[in-house]
């Protein structure tokens, strides 16, 4: 019953999103408040629903109903509860539920919080949002139902893939849904305000906090997959260019971009049209990375579909959004106001410098993931785009990115003084040369581009630091009571933006290290043999069958010794799973301050020995440090005011007496 009553709600809230895309945009057009409002109170009851379905399919995974076809997919009795529990997501039609929950769950916080938004823009937002969860939620009832029933049931259910049997991957869709989701409230920002032909200061303060909320999401999420990797599969490797780890990279990057350019929108009223084509792009990578996961062309662990009949339907849904969207673009852009001019040497023109090499480095990586694609629908066979394309096309785009990084946060608006700032940061560049001729010396013939690696990461974080000491006035003298004084005037966002530039910093020495440095040593070990890696000692004392709750495990012991002391015992397992027998690489790994020590077992041979791998990953726990400091730098800036509030409530007057003029109309939520 429980079941039916999930699948009849998920129905309802198809009808509610069809309300909520038709009746509020036609208010919006004639002027009509009540069905304006209606807005609001469809997407309040659109996530009431939808949670009803969520918790209705979570009952049937708690309980191992295999009734339900889906459940019996993906899930089993002896199934540890976490892993049933996060079974939900880890299918396809699970993982469409959590993303129209997700979808439904902004549109109602744009409903609860956006009182201050002038209702037309609010009526159209929730309208473009009305429509794309109708998409999706009509995907989901046609082709994807969740709640399908199975008779006569079997006894237990197929079990959930072990590989993502994991608390990483528990947790990694919720994070990169909510990412992915959190772009479409931009994305309906935009579409909007092409309807109403007016973007301002406004509207991009209302669009920053959702830009900034769903890039936290999706570094995060983007990070704890990447950490999954590292440790689940067995090879260590934190990043590969798989097709799917692209489709998340790829909105990523554009919604970097999108970021900064909404503050030029809001600071000098300037890059409106890029701004929304920005807007629209970053959702419709979104969209593209949803098409890849679910459409069946892609064979990954990630991948859920293999259903042409579904693929054709969410193709057919990202030609509507991305298509329509991009002609209202090309039809309603062009009636958009410019902004205010600046010189090419300025904050804006660092930014704008900032948005084209981002751009460029999401086309680049747009094209590598689907020329495979495209090949092979053209006949042309199965082709092949691997790290070295991307090594060398992507790379070659960030060095001068991050080389401005450093100087465009101190330049001025408008127009900015570049031998001023440089002579700034001549302590920033003395830092940089030293780093680069010790670096050469100690690495001379192994590899130029670690050490160019490493000289660009100190250069990010000292030029990091010395703008944020401006800023704090330890040029103008005085002492740290005065520093103190002024640091606490500043805003949040000042310290949001230096933690995240300071965390990629971080992050380029852990790519840069792990990547150049690592050591690795394969061989078949008995019980008391010995491998040195790195000037670590490896011991291999033995192997032990152990038991799980729904797996067998070989689980290998290990002590890494350095020198005379015993500084870390490592037990590796390889797990076999009872109900489909397949097998996963459980990696041992100790981190230490500059690199992880790092052991697999490998399958038992003929003379006693059994396989081993063995790891010495310089620096690469920086990586998660790294991007954990990003996400931390997005998180202290969406605690700033200015980004919580928007635009200024209207006064007594304007609210008892004329309305406010377009121009000064509200976008903030109220508080």
């Amino acid at each position: 019953m429980i079941v039916e009553l999930g699948h009849f709600a998920l129905i309802l809230a198809l009808v509610v999103a069809g309300g909520q895309a038709i009746l509020p945009m036609w208010g919006a057009t004639k002027g009509y408040p009540r069905l304006m409002a209606v807005g609001s109170q469809a997407a309040y009851i659109q996530l009431v629903l939808i949670v009803v379905a969520f918790l209705a399919l979570m009952y049937a995974y708690v309980t191992s109903d295999f009734t339900v076809l889906n459940v019996a997919k993906n899930s089993h009795s002896l199934q540890p509860m976490l892993y049933k529990i996060s079974g939900v997501w880890g299918n396809h039609e699970g993982s469409l539920v959590l993303w129209v929950l997700i979808l439904a769950l902004f549109g109602a916080i744009v409903a609860a919080f956006g009182r201050n938004l002038p209702p037309g823009l609010k009526a159209r937002t929730l309208a473009v949002q009305g429509m794309i969860a109708f998409g999706f939620l009509l995907f989901a009832v046609v082709t994807s139902n969740p709640f399908k029933r199975i008779f006569p049931p079997p006894e237990n259910g197929q079990q959930l893939n072990p590989l993502l049997q994991d608390p990483g991957l528990a947790f990694h869709p919720p994070m990169l849904y909510t990412g992915y989701v959190g772009f479409s409230i931009v994305f309906s920002f935009a579409v909007a305000a092409l309807i109403e032909g007016r973007v301002d200061a406004a509207w991009a303060r209302w669009v920053r906090p959702w830009t900034l909320l769903a890039w936290i999401f999706l570094t995060f999420g983007i990070a704890l997959g990447s950490w999954w990797a590292y440790y689940e599969l067995g090879w260590g490797g934190w990043w590969y260019w798989d097709p799917v780890e692209n489709a998340s990279l790829i909105p990523w990057l554009s919604g970097t971009a999108l970021l900064h350019s909404a503050i030029v929108v809001e600071k000098r009223d300037a890059l409106k049209t890029w701004t929304i084509l920005l807007a629209i792009v970053t959702f419709g990578m979104s969209l593209i990375g949803t098409f890849l996961v679910r459409s069946g062309v892609l064979t990954s662990v990630h991948a859920f579909a293999t259903d042409p009949d579904r693929g054709i339907f969410i193709l057919g849904l990202l030609v509507i959004a991305i298509g329509g969207s991009l002609s209202l673009y090309a039809w309603r852009a062009p009636t958009l106001k410019g902004g205010g001019l600046f010189a090419p040497i300025s904050r804006e023109g660092s930014l704008v410098l900032n948005n084209l090499l981002l751009a460029t480095a999401t086309t680049t990586v747009l094209l590598g993931t689907l020329y495979p694609l495209f090949m092979e629908a053209l006949g042309g066979g199965k082709v092949s785009v691997g790290p070295p394309y991307f090594n060398a096309t992507f790379i070659p785009l960030m060095l001068p990115m991050i080389a401005a990084l450093g100087i465009g946060p101190m330049l001025a608006w408008k127009r900015g003084d570049l031998k001023g700032v440089l002579m700034r940061l001549k302590v920033a560049f003395a830092l940089t040369v030293a780093t680069a001729v010790i670096f050469g010396v100690v690495l001379w013939g192994r590899s130029i581009f670690g050490v160019l690696g490493l000289a660009l990461a100190v250069w990010l974080g000292a030029a990091v630091l010395t703008e944020f000491a401006e800023r704090v006035g330890v040029r103008k003298g005085g002492g740290p009571a005065d520093w103190w004084r002024r640091a606490k005037s500043l805003p949040r966002a000042s310290y949001g933006m230096t933690v995240a530039h300071l965390g990629l910093a971080v992050a380029i020495v852990g790519m840069t290290g792990s990547t150049l440095w690592e050591k690795e040593s394969i061989q078949t070990m008995q019980p008391g043999d010995s491998v040195t890696v790195s000037g670590y000692t490896y011991t291999f004392q033995g192997a032990e069958m152990v038991e799980g709750q729904n797996y067998d495990a070989l689980r290998g012991h290990f002590t890494v010794s350095s020198g005379d002391e015993v500084i870390a015992r490592m037990a590796p397992e390889k797990r076999k799973y009872m109900v489909s027998g397949r097998t996963t690489t459980e990696a041992a790994i100790r981190t230490r301050p500059l690199g992880d020590l790092f052991a697999v077992i490998g399958d038992p041979q003929e003379n006693g020995g059994f396989v081993t791998r063995l790891y010495f990953k310089p620096v690469v726990a920086w990586i998660w440090m790294g991007t954990f400091l990003m996400g931390l730098g997005g998180m202290v800036s969406l605690t700033d005011r200015r980004l919580r509030i928007g635009v200024p409530q209207r006064s007594r007057r304007q609210r008892g007496g004329a309305a406010a003029p377009p121009s000064a109309a509200p976008a903030g939520p109220e508080r």
